[in-house]
């Protein structure tokens, strides 16, 4: 079974970026998949220092990633790219992660600019060797878009339409890549 896990950058509990992550978690898991969440704000993650081969939670949440077969990368946007927490994750992880796994990218900002998260995201996970689909979401004015909290929903048509085309996008790639 193909297995797709979504990596929250987010450390917000209200965070817009881990609901419509569970959105494209719930269209995956539609599709066929097996999924996994990662929340970046509930885990035991301490910077990255490269002298220190384990550190906190890194060998288990690496692990999930490297057996994955697609990953949903999500983050706010902080400063015209994507978050520290999710940056400080991305460090532990290497092309060793990523080898042969799709990737789809998803963007949550509180105004209406995202095109750097997205464009900060592709590039690093290209870097790993990750296979970056062309479909990406950006969601602009997230707080009007999705509603956070026990049932996760986003509540534009077109933002959960193209949220949920992401996911199926990523299964259906990180399917060809398994054969």
């Amino acid at each position: 079974m193909t297995r797709i896990v979504a990596i929250s950058g987010s450390r917000r509990e209200a965070s817009t970026t881990r609901a419509a992550l569970s959105v494209a978690l719930d269209a995956a898991g539609d599709a066929g998949a097996e999924t996994d969440l990662i929340d970046l704000g509930a885990v035991d993650l301490p910077l990255y220092h490269p002298d220190e081969d384990v550190q906190g939670d890194s060998e288990a949440l690496t692990r999930r990633v490297r057996e994955a077969d697609g990953v949903l990368a999500g983050s706010p946007v902080y400063r015209g790219s994507y978050s520290s927490t999710f940056k400080n994750f991305h460090d532990f992880c290497g092309s060793d992660e990523y080898a042969n796994t799709a990737v789809g990218l998803l963007a949550t900002a509180g105004g209406g600019s995202y095109g750097g998260t997205l464009e900060h995201l592709r590039s690093t996970f290209r870097n790993v060797h990750a296979w970056t689909v062309p479909h990406e979401v950006g969601i602009e004015g997230a707080s009007r878009a999705v509603e956070t909290g026990e049932n996760p929903a986003i509540v534009d048509d077109d933002v959960r339409r193209r949220t949920e085309t992401l996911a199926r996008v990523v299964v259906e790639h990180a399917e060809r890549l398994r054969k």
